[in-house]
């Protein structure tokens, strides 16, 4: 008899940013927190260059192994933690901060948990609208400040040299969800992110 595996589908918002920037990704439930990071990572397009840790209630989760952060009474290591572990049933959320200096805050919820008979190859990104903040961009504020710019209007000068860096080609409201699927298929091929 072959064994059910549990596939979630979960919902993937950056808080404090309008328009809404969000993923829809599906993932075995049994895929770590450690895994779901680097799932996170591609969706959005981070450049993962930063540190990063899951709120899951009072508790938090995050990659130890990598130095500067040690395991504590208030610090879990993401790699032991399943999915299923955080997120059992629909609707249930939990969070992800990404980059401590410019606090990038997504919200997790899980829409559908199903049954599937099949080994899920890898996770997939089924969704989404907009693309991601650039990286160092100043967290929030700092983003809508570099929007402004971006579309001609005066901006701070900060958010002018964040154009200079970036370039005017960056396009907020562009979302290849090929791509990133794509980058998940080579990421699977290759075993990264797995722990």
């Amino acid at each position: 008899m072959t064994k059910k595996l549990k596939l979630h589908t979960l919902r993937i918002e950056l808080l404090s940013i309008e328009p809404l920037i969000w993923r829809r990704v599906q993932i075995d439930g049994n895929a770590s927190l450690g895994y779901l990071h680097h799932v996170i990572q591609v969706a959005f397009g981070w450049d993962d260059a930063h540190l990063h840790e899951f709120e899951v209630g009072v508790d938090r989760f995050t990659n130890v192994r990598d130095g500067g952060t040690e395991l504590s009474d208030d610090v879990e290591d993401e790699s032991t933690q399943a999915i299923e572990g955080v997120a059992a049933a629909v609707g249930d959320a939990f969070g992800y901060r990404y980059d401590f200096g410019d606090d990038w805050e997504h919200r997790i919820v899980v829409e559908r948990i199903e049954l599937v008979s099949h080994q899920v190859g890898c996770a997939s990104v089924t969704a989404g609208e907009r693309a991601c903040p650039p990286e160092d961009i100043g967290g929030p504020s700092g983003y809508a400040a570099f929007i402004t710019r971006l579309k001609g209007e005066a901006g701070v000068d900060e958010a002018t040299r964040y154009l200079d860096r970036i370039g005017p080609d960056y396009d907020p409201n562009l979302f290849d969800r090929h791509a990133a699927n794509a980058t998940l298929v080579r990421m699977a091929r290759h075993g990264w992110g797995i722990r």
